[in-house]
């Protein structure tokens, strides 16, 4: 992720004029002229297109919403780019990414500022159009193929070297292609400056380039299915490619010998009339905001992006794109009370704006605990109500789609539940954390196989706290499954799953043992509770198995955890046995008068 330093705009006098070119799937603001703006949004459709005719797709969807801003100059741009011991690096694009919204920075003063973003938005590319079984070298080689394709006129040269890769593969030898596939998120030659890491890069990019010469990518799915199954590389190669891998490695040196690289023209005349997109003149404040938008999406300059808006809002009270950036500033530092005053503000101007109602309903989830937790059942309404809005506007709106299917499950919504979370997933297929979502609506649902299959494939996850989380909850599903399948009733609720599976577990073990005065089917199905106090204190002496001590005014809770790594946390990074003193909202299950099984807690 890159971050941006210093944010400094003039606003008066004799400097050009502020635009906002929208074409059908991106949105440019420019300094640089309209004609600057109708050329950057129409290069980014243009490259759009190519990518669905790289991967024989019709439909091309964007997971995150993304922003451009082009400066027309190096200048602007300086301040806006990475410091390096203190001084600005020299650089002609940045790519600043988030969950929320991306952002993509362009100098257009410079002939060629196309190749690093062009890379990046390979990889959101990828991320929204492809499947979640893939590897680095596939998804680094094509990057780099991608942002070394080059537009003119109507048509789209492909197969060009990449300067950089192509003279250093001249000068070093090639790992052997099985090396090359061992290579993982966590492997060092991956993660690590280097030449190692220069040469993976290098012949990834080779690598994808000899399989689109020789029409070789369809094949590429079946060698990722291949693998996942447990097959070994060699084999997998073999069975997928139709050769060994020391066949391959010896036909990806004879095309790196031939010194010359075949090139493909691919026509982009359906997406080259850029003369009908919309393009609005932009007020100074309504840049600042926008400028201050990407500060707010960098965690260095958060702060400073606190600031612009408020500086923004100065001058004009009722912007809505800074009340809506305000609020997101405050939400997440969980200044929950200044984030609801801004977002209803900008709500009075702009109901309509998607990104600003799924930030309502964000916040809505914050403050209750989160979805699948909140017995307030008018809060849920509205935040569904947000949240469907918010997708009608924005169809792609994959975090939205993935918001709203955990109210759905909620309100008891199973079906509406489990169909919403496989429209995040479709639009955004690689997100490991949609899939364990899915896999969660699943188990609520009652669908435990396909919930243990799920669960299965992430326990590989390339998030390792979301591969340790679903290798916890596999367990808790399959005994949860065998429970139901010897009569035991069960209601397993979202975010429930562990509980679930300890309650069954000790019933069966037996129905009086202490702390389950209440049956298993009792409590499971007993509305989720919720209390604000004091956590005086935690006691893990018995870890994974936790008791926190919650004081509420004249009341003392003993909430019990049976794996404290199950609990849900909002407000820290994760569990810890040391929180003493802290303000706390806990949702739990009752199990006595003065005890429960926890589900969430939120460090306030």
């Amino acid at each position: 992720m890159f971050v941006l330093v210093g944010m400094a705009l003039p606003a008066f006098g004799n400097d050009p004029e502020w635009v906002e070119v929208r074409s059908p799937h991106f949105s440019v603001v420019t300094d640089a002229g309209e004609r600057r703006g109708r050329e950057t949004a129409l290069r980014f459709e243009q490259m759009r297109a190519v990518f669905g005719a790289l991967m024989g797709r019709t439909k091309v969807t964007i997971p995150v919403p993304l922003q451009i801003v082009a400066f027309r100059d190096g200048n602007q741009m300086r301040r806006f780019v990475p410091l390096w011991q203190g001084k600005p690096v020299q650089v002609a694009g940045l790519f600043e990414g988030s969950n929320d919204r991306c952002f993509i920075i362009l100098d257009m003063a410079v002939d060629d500022p196309w190749q690093v973003v062009f890379h990046e938005y390979a990889h959101l590319l990828l991320n929204g159009n492809t499947g979640p079984q893939s590897q680095p070298w596939f998804d680094e080689g094509f990057a780099e193929f991608f942002s070394s394709i080059k537009v003119k006129g109507k048509e789209a040269e492909i197969g060009l070297p990449v300067e950089n890769d192509w003279h250093f593969l001249q000068k070093n030898s090639l790992m052997d292609v099985a090396d090359l596939f061992r290579v993982r998120q966590n492997s060092s030659i991956y993660s690590e400056n280097g030449d190692r890491q220069s040469l993976f890069y290098a012949e990834s990019w080779l690598l994808v380039h000899y399989l689109y010469d020789q029409r070789g990518l369809r094949k590429v799915p079946l060698y990722f299915a291949l693998a996942e199954r447990g097959m070994g590389i060699e084999e997998s190669i073999r069975q997928a490619f139709g050769m060994s891998a020391l066949y391959l490695n010896n036909r990806l040196r004879d095309y790196l010998s031939r010194d010359q690289l075949r090139r493909y023209r691919v026509s982009v005349d359906s997406v080259t009339d850029g003369s009908k997109y919309v393009v609005r003149r932009l007020a100074i404040t309504d840049v600042q905001a926008v400028l201050a938008d990407v500060h707010v999406h960098s965690a260095d300059y958060q702060g400073k992006a606190v600031a612009e808006f408020k500086g923004v809002l100065k001058v004009e009270p009722e912007n809505a794109a800074a009340l809506r950036g305000l609020g997101y500033a405050y939400l997440i530092k969980h200044q929950y009370q200044q984030a609801a005053e801004c977002f209803s503000m900008a709500l009075k101007h702009d109901s309509d704006d998607p990104r600003l109602l799924y930030y309502s309903a964000l916040l809505a989830q914050s403050e209750g605990g989160g979805p699948g937790l909140s017995s307030d059942r008018e809060r849920l309404r509205v935040v569904k109500e947000q949240l469907e809005k918010a997708v009608a506007l924005d169809p792609e709106y994959a975090d939205a789609y993935r918001l709203l299917a955990l109210t759905y499950a909620s309100l008891g919504k199973k079906d509406q539940a489990l169909q919403t979370i496989l429209k995040a997933v479709d639009l955004n297929p690689r997100n490991e954390r949609y899939l364990l979502n899915l896999a969660q609506l699943y188990m609520v649902d009652g669908k435990y196989d396909e919930s243990i299959a799920a669960l299965e494939e992430l326990c590989k996850a390339h998030d390792q706290e979301i591969a340790e989380q679903a290798e916890k909850e596999l367990m808790a599903v399959r005994e949860i499954k065998r429970a139901s399948l010897a009569g035991v009733p069960v209601d397993a609720r979202l975010g429930t799953a562990g509980t679930a599976a300890e309650f069954i577990r000790r019933e069966r073990a037996d129905p009086y043992a202490a702390g389950a005065s209440r049956s298993a089917a009792e409590i499971t199905q007993s509305p989720a509770e919720f209390i604000r106090g004091k956590l005086e204190a935690v006691d893990c002496s018995a870890s994974p198995e936790a008791v926190l001590t919650v004081v509420s005014g004249a009341k003392t809770l003993k909430l019990h955890a049976r794996d404290h790594a199950l609990v849900i946390v909002i407000g820290a990074d994760k569990f810890s046995c040391e929180w003493t003193n802290q303000k706390v909202a806990v949702n739990y299950r009752e199990t006595t008068e003065d005890s429960g099984e926890i589900i969430s807690i939120e460090l306030q």
